[in-house]
């Protein structure tokens, strides 16, 4: 084999490698940072029999697979969110070094994904948007655009106030139709893409949101009147706009 593509094979399996342990702790966080629970002890357990979970139990993925989805210990089906999540972080961190290659922003926007990723589950539990993680965020963002911007600071600014403007002013229309961690972490989002990204950002989250709404619906899942956690469809949208969001208002802007 061609030693430069072994080499690209080696560090795609590595990367892989690599995001299926840092999905695993992101699970911890997902699982305690919303009861303000410790991220680093106790010991992993199994959330019904509270048994320590060993070493061989704790793989990612692999070892959902080896027990068949159940706890060793008590047999009890164990979620199948947990590697979800696990090969969810894997593939971010491939995409990333697909589109950034090992690069300052490779690093920047993994963690920013991986935040991103604990408040969408966290939304989808719980119905909350920690305002910690939205400052996690801030912070970060505000550090890269301070020692290695790659957007200016009006155009992140700009984009700043136009998504957190937007999102407040549905807020104020619909009266509580948006829920303050929902702005937030829009006006947020919005310092990072700048403009007119924040509005690639925008408009594909209530697309997503108005897809998976009508399917909820016509499954029997929800009805209208059940809250749609909004924090999935905000991180989704920002994830494909950071990618491909040019080429997306390019050629929305050939059609208007």
């Amino acid at each position: 084999m061609d030693p430069i593509l072994l080499m690209q094979l080696f560090t795609y399996v590595f990367l892989f490698l690599i995001g299926l342990v840092i999905g695993s702790f992101l699970n911890v966080v997902m699982h305690r940072f919303p009861r303000g629970e410790s991220l680093i002890r106790p010991r992993s357990s199994c959330v019904q029999c509270k048994t320590i979970l060993r070493i061989p139990d704790l793989f990612p993925v692999i070892s959902y697979i080896l027990l068949r989805g159940r706890c060793r210990y008590c047999g009890v089906p164990i979620s199948l969110r947990y590697p979800l999540v696990e090969l969810l972080t894997a593939v971010i961190i491939i995409v990333a070094y697909n589109s950034y290659g090992f690069s300052p922003q490779f690093f920047k926007y993994s963690v920013y994904f991986y935040i991103l990723l604990v408040i969408s589950f966290i939304d989808m539990d719980k119905g909350i948007i920690p305002n910690r993680l939205v400052l996690l965020l801030l912070f970060w963002v505000m550090a890269w655009q301070l020692l290695h911007p790659n957007i200016s600071l009006t155009v992140a600014i700009f984009g700043m106030l136009a998504g957190g403007g937007l999102f407040y002013l549905i807020a104020v229309l619909s009266k509580g139709g948006m829920g303050g961690g929902d702005i937030k972490l829009m006006a947020v989002l919005g310092l990072t893409s700048g403009w007119p990204l924040v509005l690639v950002v925008f408009l594909l989250a209530f697309l997503l949101g108005a897809a998976v709404g009508l399917v909820l619906l016509i499954a029997g899942k929800k009805t209208r009147r059940d809250p749609l956690p909004f924090g999935p469809f905000l991180a989704l949208a920002f994830f494909i706009s950071e990618l491909w969001g040019l080429q997306i208002w390019y050629w929305y802007m050939q059609y208007i």
